[in-house]
């Protein structure tokens, strides 16, 4: 799934918020609602790819042997790395291709919370899920206060949060699961609202240009998508009620 490398992708970047101009404009509220359509479609083409396979016996005995898991991350490594670091270099159209391709592949993995959790379960938490998004995204893009320092501070509390689920993968502690279930929905909201507020400095960098724009809505919803599904995960842990 997507806990925990690749929602670190280029975020060490510092925020350019003077250039930015909000997102009243026109131009700058066609990029956004791009940016949320695709993250809309990447949501449910993981939640569709999850629920066909974990309602597949066979394929999920594919997918839970040998070292498919091992392969599908390393995959998902990759295309997050190409999507970043070439949406310069390739069109809108194969952009979009890699994006919603990646949102199946993490959609293999999801198939795992179709058969621990159950389906209320799901639902619920992600309605709360969404409205925690929901709220967090629109003070990152309402708010006149420069985020830049809070999401560096974030990202450092990201890698925090990767090592020390990383250890707690040997040592176990239960305490330190729940330390790093709340931990991280926090600094996922919190990267939520920074990360809007980056799109903000990107729509204005996309005035005037369409295929800049169409790449880079992408790109924001690949960003965004990484924010919402790793929140989810962790409300998950919090709220949900496992199969009996």
């Amino acid at each position: 799934m997507s806990m925990w490398g690749s929602p670190m992708s280029g975020r060490s970047q510092p925020l350019d918020y003077a250039s930015g101009s909000g997102v009243r404009d026109k131009a700058a509220i066609h990029f956004f609602n791009a940016v949320y359509a695709w993250m809309a479609v990447g949501l449910a083409v993981t939640a569709s790819v999850g629920w066909l396979v974990a309602s597949n016996t066979s394929s999920l005995k594919h997918l839970f042997s040998g070292g498919a898991l091992i392969g599908i991350f390393l995959v998902q490594i990759i295309l997050v790395v190409a999507i970043s670091g070439a949406i310069n270099r390739i069109n809108a159209a194969v952009a979009t291709a890699l994006f919603v391709l990646y949102a199946a592949i993490n959609g293999l993995l999801f198939a795992s919370i179709f058969l621990v959790y159950s389906l209320p379960s799901i639902a619920g938490t992600f309605i709360a899920c969404a409205a925690m998004f929901g709220a967090m995204s629109l003070y990152g893009m309402f708010t006149k206060t420069n985020l830049t320092s809070m999401g560096k501070i974030l990202f450092m509390a990201l890698i925090g949060l990767i090592a020390a689920s990383f250890v707690n993968m040997f040592v176990a502690n239960s305490a330190l699961y729940w330390l790093i279930s709340y931990a991280g929905v926090l600094i996922f909201a919190g990267l939520t609202a920074y990360d809007t507020q980056r799109l903000q400095v990107m729509a204005a960098q996309t005035q005037g240009n369409a295929a800049l724009a169409a790449r880079l809505s992408v790109s924001g919803a690949l960003m965004l998508y990484l924010d919402f599904i790793n929140m989810f995960l962790l409300l998950l842990r919090i709220m949900g009620k496992q199969r009996n």
